[in-house]
């Protein structure tokens, strides 16, 4: 498809795909995905809300995807590494691929928190999750793993109340 995207057609994802207890402060995130709808296949694009308590993923760092957040309404809370910075619309922040510090964004207000998500898409990326015993491969079906590699089982979208 090409032109104009209807953003009210996207179906939206709610939760996340992190294994139990994992899921917790994400399962309220709700992402649209405007590069799939506009048919895009080299980078993605996301519109993603986060309701108050709500964090945009776990800390994580990308081996091979570059990421990129532009600030569209609200005010959430950047974490890099063990620091945190407050955000307001306009705002921007990146993550180079390869930096092997842990970010994301977190709301911690009492009003919603629209971010604009841009980042590449490769095939065959690893994610990591510092502090944690969970990696991603784009590649696997299994999608997420222990850092053993042994892979988590029971991986599905968990939203609000989903257990």
């Amino acid at each position: 498809m090409t032109g104009k995207i209807d953003i009210a057609a996207i179906v939206p994802k709610v939760g996340t795909l992190y294994p139990p207890p994992l899921h917790e402060d994400t399962r309220a995130r709700v992402k649209r995905a405007l590069g799939n709808q506009a048919g895009l296949t080299q980078f993605g694009v996301n519109l993603t809300t986060l309701p108050p308590g709500t964090s945009s993923a776990l800390p994580h760092w990308h081996m091979r995807e570059d990421e990129f957040v532009y600030v569209v309404s609200g005010h959430p809370t950047l974490v890099v590494g063990d620091s945190t910075e407050s955000l307001s619309p306009g705002d921007c922040a990146g993550f180079p691929a390869g930096e092997e510090t842990g970010h994301c964004l977190r709301n911690e207000t009492e009003e919603d928190v629209v971010l604009l998500e841009i980042g590449t898409r490769d095939p065959g990326e690893r994610v990591f999750y510092p502090g944690r015993d969970l990696m991603a491969e784009t590649s696997s079906e299994a999608f997420y793993h222990h850092l053993d590699g042994t892979p988590y089982t029971d991986i599905r979208r968990r939203g609000p109340g989903e257990d």
